[in-house]
């Protein structure tokens, strides 16, 4: 294990802490006495969740046409099937619509 003092370990310790990190400890020392050891640490592997809801959901084989006829209107201006008018195209909301306040002038 190599020892380095405390003044090239402030000057180095950027290139000290990767090499720690890549399995390399070390012990800082102060006059010739050993103060710490640096070593990596051991992080547990995340389990992977990809796949965890295989068998739980169905994708129709359709799934990339759904709304097909509803995007379409949207670029000829022609109402949506099943909506009528403007309301095709009216947010769905309860709120009041927000307006800009006029600046006082001075």
């Amino acid at each position: 294990m190599t020892i380095v003092n405390i003044h090239e370990a402030k000057t180095h310790l950027s290139r000290l802490v990767d090499r720690a990190a890549q399995g390399e400890p070390f012990v800082i020392a102060k006059a010739g006495k050993p103060m710490v050891r640096v070593t990596a640490i051991e992080t547990p592997v995340a389990p992977q969740r990809l796949g965890f809801l295989e068998g739980e959901i169905r994708v129709p084989e359709d799934f990339d046409r759904m709304g097909a006829e509803s995007i379409a209107a949207m670029f000829t201006g022609e109402a949506a099937t099943g909506a009528s008018g403007d309301d095709a195209h009216a947010p769905e909301t309860d709120r009041p619509r927000r307006t800009r306040r006029k600046r006082r002038t001075p």
